[in-house]
């Protein structure tokens, strides 16, 4: 009878904790709706300046413009208020990673801020910060609502696969680099937008993140080539003072929502001082009075069937050879 109970005792335990293991497990993993909290909590713990209640782990890494910091500093000082219209959101458990684009304020004042925050086991490993403390007024009133491809949930039945929303985000780069925009798979409605300001596909002339950089004698031309839509735009050379984008990090994909989010380098070496313009009526060459510096970025691109059809950017300058913080 003692060895009938002992097994029963054993064999209860036993499951008793397969299912503790099993419960401590599923408790573990933080899904989309969980990831998204822990970006609300982490941006509302911000503003009110106190971490302590933060699920952060002991060793967390935290950079802010590719800087190693202290959580309490950077925006940690300044922010003033929360983002409010202007949020969108890329959850992916299976990176367990969260990255947030979004506008709110630093001593009042608007600023756009990227986020990616890693949640292991429940707590934060890794937050990173990529902030625009300087927007063009020009780029303001693209930056009230997202766009709907940015924010919208994808149909399952018509959903991407990772590995395929990577190649077309990656792909991007590559026609970057090589002035081909048939290297990309851009939708017909793409257009770009890079710290609010809208940088193809203009039916009005806009002024430019390059105009400072190409000189106001060049604002016509500027403007003739920003009227192009996404694909025709890179054809026309404009983007060829670009040496090249290493490292890519494009490190959160987001599935239901078609998101590819990624904190890419552009490096500029400042060798091209001319950039001769192919296929632009009028337009032959541009002056560039751009580097040697590095431009950290922050980009999101809206991918259904395997087209690209928004793109929303961000960045910042950095000395040349500048690291991300992440290597």
């Amino acid at each position: 009878m003692c060895t009938r109970f002992f097994a029963i005792a054993v064999t209860a335990a036993l499951l008793s904790g397969g299912l503790f293991a099993r419960t401590t497990k599923a408790q573990a993993l933080c899904d989309r709706t969980c990831l998204t909290n822990v970006a609300d909590q982490y941006l509302a713990a911000m503003v009110k300046h106190d971490p302590s209640g933060l699920p952060l782990t002991p060793g967390y890494k935290y950079t802010e413009n590719t800087v190693a910091i202290q959580i309490g500093d950077g925006l940690w000082v300044g922010a003033s208020e929360l983002p409010t219209t202007f949020k969108i959101y890329a959850a992916d458990p299976t990176s367990k990673q969260v990255a947030f684009y979004g506008v709110m304020k630093e001593f009042d004042k608007p600023i756009i801020l990227a986020l990616r925050l890693k949640v292991e086991e429940g707590k934060i490993t890794e937050i990173e910060h990529i902030v625009v403390r300087d927007i063009r007024p020009v780029g303001l009133p693209n930056l009230v609502t997202p766009r709907p491809g940015l924010v919208q949930t994808i149909p399952v039945a018509e959903r991407e696969s990772r590995d395929e929303m990577y190649r077309a985000a990656d792909s991007y780069f590559d026609s970057i680099e090589q002035s081909n925009g048939d290297l990309a798979p851009y939708a017909d409605d793409c257009v770009r937008h890079e710290n609010g300001m809208q940088t193809t596909t203009n039916t009005k002339p806009m002024t430019t993140p390059l105009t400072s950089a190409t000189g106001p004698g060049s604002n016509s031309a500027m403007a003739k080539i920003g009227a192009l839509g996404c694909h025709d735009s890179m054809n026309t050379h404009g983007l060829s003072y670009i040496t090249k984008i290493r490292p890519r990090r494009l490190i959160v994909i987001d599935e239901e929502k078609g998101l590819v989010f990624g904190f890419p380098m552009f490096v500029h070496r400042g060798n091209v001082r001319q950039i001769k313009i192919v296929g632009v009526p009028g337009v032959d060459t541009i002056p560039m009075n751009f580097g040697p510096i590095e431009l950290e970025a922050a980009e999101i691109f809206a991918i259904r069937k395997g087209k690209i059809h928004e793109i929303e950017a961000m960045g910042f300058l950095l000395p040349f050879n500048s690291k991300t913080g992440w290597e």
